[in-house]
């Protein structure tokens, strides 16, 4: 009878402490007047002054423009990581360090090279040679050396025998060099559901690979911006070339650029031909093929015992693409999101109200390369993917006077957070988006988001912006923009932190 008893009053009380756990996981947090108060002091010490300082140092020369792999980006993945340290935000790589290493390849373009058309008039050769940055770019994973050869239109470069298209089938492109238009021939806004078949085909990484396999020698890239997605191949030549360029190899073609792209994605039937157009590409490149990447990750620690078992991300990429061979600045692309980051993270650390999950911060390497900085984190999380409640992407925050949230009419629950937030401070308009775009843009959210782990990616509009170019400096930021959204972000990290929501149950109730 005793056993009975002691049985009886065993499982009225873990009944007690199970119903006393998900009254507390259900219910909302209230603070009181001077807790609000103290939130209100910390979103009014975000200032633009300490932002835009930021972003100078982050898109300075000392940075090389941040290509992963550089020594410069280690520099400048140290110096963030020393700002974490200084707040009191821990190291969260595996390592007991703020750094997360990974391979990470690169290439190095020197000046000196050329892209050039190669013609005849009135019997003697001439050349005429584009204008740096106005009319081309040096391919950045481009090997060194010189070629000279006829160029071959192949429209969007894919051979795809399953979807029954094929730009290569009717033309020899033997040692010749391809134009190549980027994306694919569905327009993904349109057709989203057909796109998400052809997305495979998108990448210039991609295109590299078929113009290789079938004879090619060199690239030019339809798309005047500087791009090392791309694999770097021994002895192929790479250009990223524009409108100029692509005007001269179709004129007395008889055929319209504009007109053939159109009737590609008209009929989905490629319309390769012969320019009998000759240009040389030479380059002056180094490819390291031995080189480190690095993601920088701190953490604020969550002071409950069982909800600091669970996180929430902030994450922008810190990298940028380098010089091509002149410095890229990335200051909108994106010290922008990184410099956001950093004042919601030094926010919260000087927070006089603590999050009770816990919150990481990541500087991402390689996006510009492939994203091979989110895939290690997401290789090698700190906090398993089933307790991550959502990873908060901050990509091209800095120009605009709008803000966009992509993905966040995926998920109301989360995004309510920041309507909240912004509500209470800021109220600056936030247009939500779906997926769809996000599927489309390919960010790091991106990826996150594959791995079924909620993710909200927020970048400004609204004002001209020249990413992957030596135009993206601090002149254009538009700073009042970046510390709204720090208002707002602080905010919402801190009340999703400290509600007694369960993110987890409601996510298996989707």
């Amino acid at each position: 009878m005793r056993s009975q008893n002691i049985m009886l009053f065993l499982s009225v009380t873990f009944l007690l402490l199970a119903s006393s756990c998900t009254v507390i996981l259900n219910k909302e947090t209230k603070i009181s007047e001077q807790q609000k108060a103290q939130i209100n002091q910390v979103t009014d010490s975000i200032k633009d002054e300490t932002l835009l300082g930021y972003i100078k140092k982050l898109s300075s020369d000392n940075y090389a423009g941040r290509l992963t792999g550089l020594p410069e980006y280690k520099t400048c993945a140290k110096w963030l990581a020393s700002h974490f340290k200084k707040w009191g935000i821990s190291p969260a790589a595996h390592n007991n360090s703020y750094l997360q290493s990974y391979p990470n390849p690169y290439t190095i373009v020197f000046v000196g090279g050329e892209l050039s058309y190669n013609y005849k008039s009135k019997g003697r050769s001439k050349k005429r040679k584009y204008i740096y940055e106005k009319e081309y770019y040096p391919g950045s994973q481009s090997a060194n050396g010189h070629l000279t050869a006829e160029v071959v239109y192949v429209g969007y470069g894919i051979t795809a025998p399953e979807m029954n298209y094929d730009d290569y089938a009717t033309v020899n492109v033997k040692r010749k060099i391809v134009l190549v238009e980027p994306g694919v021939p569905v327009d993904p806004e349109e057709n989203p559901e057909v796109y998400k078949e052809w997305q495979v085909y998108s990448s210039f990484r991609y295109k590299i690979k078929m113009a290789v396999a079938h004879g090619a020698k060199g690239m030019l890239c339809n798309e005047l911006r500087v791009n090392p997605n791309i694999d770097y191949i021994e002895n192929f030549m790479v250009a990223q070339v524009g409108d100029t360029i692509v005007k001269d190899i179709f004129a007395r073609t008889g055929k319209k650029h504009k007109d053939t792209k159109e009737k590609i994605k008209k009929t989905l039937k490629p319309q390769s031909f012969r320019t009998r157009k000759v240009f040389t590409i030479e380059n002056f490149t180094r490819h390291f093929s031995k080189a480190t990447g690095y993601n920088v990750i701190g953490k604020i620690e969550g002071t409950d015992p069982l909800l600091k078992n669970e996180v929430i991300i902030l994450g922008a990429h810190l990298d940028n693409v380098g010089f091509c061979y002149e410095t890229m600045p990335g200051a909108n692309s994106n010290a922008s999101g990184v410099a956001v980051m950093m004042e919601v993270a030094e926010a919260l650390a000087k927070s006089p109200i603590k999050p009770k999950r816990s919150v990481l911060f990541i500087g991402l390497g390689s996006s510009e390369q492939g994203f091979k900085g989110t895939q290690t984190y997401l290789d090698k999380p700190t906090f398993p993917k089933k307790k991550t409640v959502v990873f908060l992407n901050l990509d091209m925050v800095g120009c605009g006077n709008k803000l966009q949230a992509l993905a966040a009419l995926n998920y109301p629950s989360l995004w309510e957070f920041i309507l909240k937030a912004n509500n209470k401070s800021v109220r600056r308009p936030i247009e939500p988006l779906p997926y769809s775009i996000l599927g489309i843009t390919q960010l790091d959210a991106t990826l996150f988001i594959n791995k079924h782990i909620p993710s909200i990616s927020f970048s400004a509009y609204g004002t001209p912006t020249y990413p992957r170019t030596t135009k993206d400096t601090i002149k254009t930021i538009t700073p009042g923009i970046m510390e709204d959204l720090a208002k707002i972000l602080y905010r919402a990290v801190l009340n999703m932190a400290n509600t007694g929501q369960d993110f987890f149950n409601q996510k298996k109730k989707k």
